[in-house]
């Protein structure tokens, strides 16, 4: 669409007759992303609060409906990739972050550990290093005084502010891990997400030991998860014993977010991640 075009829709915006502002609303929410850019610009230069509101409410609108239709390109052909997945629900919160300083990161931790990395090492001494790394080098922690902030759920914000929730600090462990072919898998234990290494060459069956990537990569054994597992009066199944796919760990990652804007009394973001919720659940 011409920018001229563009423009005259824009002005059109504030038209008294509330169908005809309506009409012009949805006109700009069927051309798409490309159109940001340029509505951004009127929104600075517009000095009409109900004008700016309005475009803010489309702006919004069309992100969000770009984020609900990269998450379900993702399940339905990415899952087998985490990160991807991360970075749609990083951009949902915050669509003008640069992903590429997400992925550029987790690079730089998986070269820090392969500078390190010896053939011969154990499974304990190859977690060992890794927990140097992450969480003595780099310094990832749980964010035990603000555990239900929404932003430990953005693996944006947790890279940068170095504290977030088992269950973020757990991806990014896999993620760095599984780069490496270190067979680090998601476990999808109720209360607490952990992580599981495999024995190399094995089965899903074939658990060496678990880790707290809350804790800074505590190694726990089968008996810690059973023992936890009966204090909850849950079952021991596959289920929460067993490494779990990316789309659970994703719909975790969403249910950690309706839980927190909950409790942050945000009814709209809710409501928001409950429909990404659906889409991974349908």
């Amino acid at each position: 669409m011409e920018e001229k075009e563009l423009q005259a829709l824009v002005h059109l915006l504030d038209d008294p007759d509330q169908l005809i502002a309506e009409e012009i609303e949805n006109k700009l929410l069927s051309l798409g992303p490309d159109i940001i850019p340029s509505l951004e610009e009127y929104w600075e230069s517009a000095f009409d609060p109900y004008i700016q509101e309005r475009l803010e409410k489309i702006i919004h609108a069309i992100q969000f409906d770009q984020t609900k239709s990269e998450l379900l390109v993702w399940k339905m052909s990415n899952s087998f990739n985490l990160l991807e997945g991360l970075l749609i629900i990083n951009s949902y919160q915050y669509p003008s972050y640069n992903n590429n300083l997400i992925r550029i990161t987790i690079e730089e931790l998986k070269r820090e550990i392969w500078m390190e990395l010896r053939y011969e090492m154990t499974p304990y001494e190859k977690v060992s290093l890794m927990n140097y790394v992450l969480f003595e080098k780099f310094g990832l922690s749980g964010n035990t005084n603000d555990y239900h902030n929404p932003q430990n759920s953005f693996i944006g914000r947790v890279l940068e502010s170095k504290k977030g929730n088992p269950l973020t600090l757990s991806c990014i462990y896999s993620i760095v891990a599984q780069k490496l072919d270190i067979p680090i898998f998601g476990i999808n234990l109720p209360k607490h997400f952990i992580l599981s290494y495999l024995a190399e060459n094995q089965t899903e069956d074939h658990l060496l030991f678990y880790l707290n990537a809350f804790n800074k990569g505590q190694v726990m054994q089968k008996a810690d998860v059973i023992s936890f597992l009966k204090q909850l009066n849950l079952p021991l199944s596959k289920e929460f014993m067993m490494p779990c796919d990316n789309v659970t760990i994703l719909k975790r990652v969403l249910r950690n977010l309706v839980t927190a804007y909950e409790q942050n009394e945000s009814a709209s973001k809710k409501q928001e991640v409950e429909i990404l919720f659906k889409l991974l659940e349908d």
